[in-house]
This record gives structure tokens, sequence and C-alpha cells, in this order.
């Protein structure tokens, strides 16, 4: 055991713990437990957005596969960075002057119906709980690694602490576990970076000549194509990446913890900064951790790469650097599953209990002890998933709950807003549609069947050779809606669609028809 390790863990769960506790005495409303009663400001919330974004996928799942994979692993990096933009133009301001605590809140705005409060509570919870395994896989190899815990025990550690933070401080208490997870994670970041940096003279075509040897894939390092060799498969991995950030709950969440609109716009422009920087980092760590960590050694530690970014940093800084990246690590999977934890809870108490089972007189209390319960529920399920998911790289599983994302939700976001005919038919077959079309298509791909035993989940012969459903699940889910629309004779949202257009562009309601 890493005792120094040990201590900054000790250091991280207790900072973390007492930001808990001081967010319990503040959590008393719904509002404060949902979306901290709106009151974050831009630059807070940014940095939050950036922690709850930069999770074990970002610095544990990127610098793994850039350093096995070379050119094929920055692919993540130019997917999560890029999906901001469509957050930032399309969905922020609209989400905000039409939701209140959830993604169904900004559809039921249009349409006042029961099933699209239960359909879009069904993927939160569905893509939450996707997202939360990769979270959860590296936390376990990580802890597995530092601290010789097993594998099982560490997943058990990490979702006991997540639900604490939830349960008990709710928005508050993960906005600022988020806010103080991404400052950690950009200074250890930069600390790295500028380590490997200098170990090529600061010379960046230095660096890319010496790559070219310094790995078994020689030359073709630096090419596409060393793990993604169907060309439909990196397409379909680039849609999902660059669509589901604005279809990921527990990011678009994040736009109802500030008091308006422009405060939102800015909380998105804070947070591409921030995550740009950080993303152009992960080059600095994938590339430091093929030349000085070593493909063989990566893989020992843990086979899909997920240790890439600690172990660089005990090759070039010594057991302190390696037990404060691996603490931060730590921190950054705690934060991400806390707003995970949160978003499906809010889903299940909000859209499932308050509004279909207690037909929306359920009171506040109520609101917050289902939600709390609600918490407790998804983490353990997501525990026990995630013991069947060790040996996955934790970027690629995320990408799965992006492609879901991408084609679950977003049809039916943009398709609310922009589209007039659009109806309540429509909306629940589109969310359907993508949901099922997804997940489906990940249960028959090779990320789940493998003719090698050990390879995947199960052995066998997938029935589809894409690893990434989105090139096919991201159009259904569109058709879906679409089929459902016309196909319905339904025309009662079309009367709000004026409404709807107004608000989401200025926030103000009233009567518009």
């Amino acid at each position: 055991m890493n005792l120094l390790a040990f201590s900054l863990f000790l250091a991280i769960v207790a900072l973390t713990l007492v930001i808990t506790f001081a967010a319990s005495k503040r959590t008393k409303t719904t509002s404060d437990f949902y979306t901290a009663d709106g009151s974050l400001t831009g630059w807070q919330n940014g940095l939050a957005i950036a922690g709850d974004y930069m999770s074990a996928a970002s610095f544990l799942g990127i610098a793994g596969m850039v350093a096995l994979s070379g050119f094929d692993g920055f692919f993540y990096s130019i997917g999560f960075l890029v999906a901001y933009l469509v957050v930032l133009y399309i969905v922020a301001e609209p989400l905000r002057n039409l939701g209140k605590y959830t993604m169904a809140d900004m559809i039921a705005a249009r349409f006042n119906n029961k099933k699209i409060r239960g359909v879009a509570a069904l993927n939160t919870i569905s893509i939450s709980i996707f997202y939360m395994i990769a979270q959860l896989v590296g936390a376990g190899a990580l802890i597995k690694l530092l601290l010789g815990i097993d594998y099982i025990w560490s997943v058990l550690i990490v979702g006991t602490l997540m639900t604490i933070y939830v349960v008990f401080g709710g928005m508050t208490a993960t906005s600022w576990v988020q806010i103080v997870k991404a400052l950690l994670l950009m200074v250890g970041t930069f600390i790295i970076s500028v380590i490997v940096f200098a170990k090529f003279d600061f010379n960046v075509m230095k660096m890319f000549s010496e790559m070219q040897t310094a790995t078994p894939l020689g030359e073709n390092f630096l090419n596409p194509g060393n793990k993604f060799t169907n060309p439909l498969d990196t397409i379909s991995l680039n849609l999902a990446l660059v669509l589901g950030t604005a279809g990921l709950p527990h990011i678009l969440i994040r736009f109802f913890t500030v008091k308006d609109a422009i405060t939102a716009r800015k909380s998105v422009v804070y947070a591409t900064w921030i995550i740009g920087i950080f993303y152009v980092m992960t080059i600095f760590l994938g590339f430091g951790a093929a030349a000085f960590v070593g493909y063989d050694r990566i893989v020992e530690a843990n086979a899909a790469g997920n240790m890439a970014a600690p172990l660089l940093a005990q090759v070039l800084g010594g057991d302190f650097l390696f037990a404060f990246v691996s603490a931060v690590a730590f921190a950054t999977i705690l934060a991400v599953v806390a707003g995970l934890v949160l978003s499906a809870a809010s889903a299940f108490a909000h859209d499932f209990y308050s509004h279909i089972l207690r037909k929306g007189k359920a009171t506040e209390k109520e609101q917050v002890v289902a939600a709390r319960w609600a918490s407790v529920g998804v983490a353990i399920l997501s525990i026990l998933l995630a013991l069947f998911a060790q040996k996955m790289n934790v970027a690629f599983l995320v990408a799965l709950a992006f492609a879901v994302a991408a084609s679950a939700n977003l049809p039916i976001i943009l398709l609310t807003i922009f589209w007039k005919r659009f109806n309540t038919a429509g909306a629940v077959s589109g969310m359907l549609t993508g949901l099922l079309s997804s997940l489906l298509l990940v249960a028959i791909s090779p990320n789940i069947w493998s003719p090698e035993a050990g390879a995947a989940i199960f052995k066998g012969t997938p029935l589809i050779t894409l690893t990434n459903p989105g090139i096919i699940s991201i159009p259904l889910g569109f058709i879906g809606a679409f089929l459902g629309t016309v196909l319905s004779r339904k025309k009662e949202a079309e009367g709000k669609f004026d409404e709807i257009v107004v608000r989401a562009n200025t926030g103000i309601k009233g009567d518009y028809n």
C-alpha cells in the first residue's frame, strides 16, 4: 500500500465530506436539492460543468487510449471538446429558459403529458447509469493499483461516498466538490504536461518525431487506424461524442443552477475554455505515458490502459506526484458520480414520483426524501453493473453513454424547440426508439461478444461490427420522432409552439397565441 497516496486519498475524502456537511445545512427545499437554488455564478458553474465533464474517461481513459492507440485515442479529446459548441449554440439557453429542475421539465413546457415525463425519466436514469459504470470501473482500477484493495471493495467504497454526497448535500455539495476537483485536476495535468514537454526540450516537432519510434506501433502511432479500423466505426464514434453532450442529463441539469439564461451561456463559455485547455494537455499525458512508461507496463497495470496517467506521474515525479495525481483522479471520479447520481435521482423523484405517482401533489419534503432514496437505489444498481465491466476502457464506456444520449435525448430537445408540428406521440416514440435501438445495438456488438474468451463480457460472435452504435441509433431517434408525429393526428402541441419559441429565446412567460 502506498501510504502517501492513502493519506492524500483520506485528505480528499475529508475535504469533500466537510463540503457535504456545510451544504447539508443549506439543503432544505427541493430547489436547494435539485439546483442549489440557482445560486451559482457563471464562473462557478463553468468550473462545476468542467469538473462534471472532465471525468475518469477524460483523465484516465483518454491518456491510456492515446498511449496504446496513438492518434485514434485523440478522437475522444476532439469529440468531447467540439461537443460544447453544440451545447453553447443550441441547447444551453432554451433549456434554462424552458426548464426548472430536469430535462423533462423543458419538454413538458410544450407537452404536458405524463408519458413524456415517464419516458424522459427512464432515459435519464439509463444514461446516468451507463455513464456511472465507466467512473466506477476507473475508480476500482485506481484504488486496486494504489492501495492493493480488491476491485469489488474499491467500487463499493466509491459507491458509498457518492451516495453520501448526494443524499446529504444535494446539488450544492455536488457543485462544490466538482469545482474543487476541476481546480485540482487542472493543476495536476498542467504539472505533468510541463514535465513531459521539458523532456522533449519544449519542442513540438521533436516530440512528434521521437514518438514515431517510441512505441511498438512505430510510425503508425501518429496515424489513424490503430484502434478504429472500420471507417464507419470512426464516424459513429465522433457523431456520438459531438452530439452526445447535448443530451447528457448530468450536464443539462447544471444549467438550472444559475439564475438566468445569460449566466447559463456564460457558464458554457467558461467551461469550454477550461475543458479546451485540458484536452490539449491530454496529448502530453498520452505521449508521455507511451514514451516514458511503456506499452508493457501500462497494459500490465490495467489491460485497457486506464492507469497510464498515474504511472506517468510516478515515472516523472516519483511517489509524491504519483500519489497526488492518483488522489486527483479519485476526486475526479467522486465528483462525476455524484453528479450522475443526482441527475438520476432528480428524474425519479421530480418527474416520476412527484408528477406521475403523486400527480403533482407531493410536498417538498416528500420529494426530497424520494430523491434521497432514489440516490441509494441508483448507486446500488450502478455498482452491481460495474462489477461486470472491469476490463473495459473507461473512455470507451463513456462513448457508449454519449451514443445513447445523442440518440434518445437530443432529437427530442431539438424538435421540441424547432418543429411546430412535433407532438406528444412523436416525443415518446423518438425517445423510446433512440434509447432501445442504441441499447440493443450495444448488446449485439463486439463490446459484449467476442470469439475469444476474455476479450469481451461473453464469448460468441457479435451480430454487428460497430463498436459504437451512434451512426445507426442517432438517425433512428430522429426517424422515430418524425414517424410518431406524422402518423399521429394529434396537433395539441402546435398551439404552444409560438409561446415556446419566445420563451426559449427570451425566458419571458405569457400567452402568445
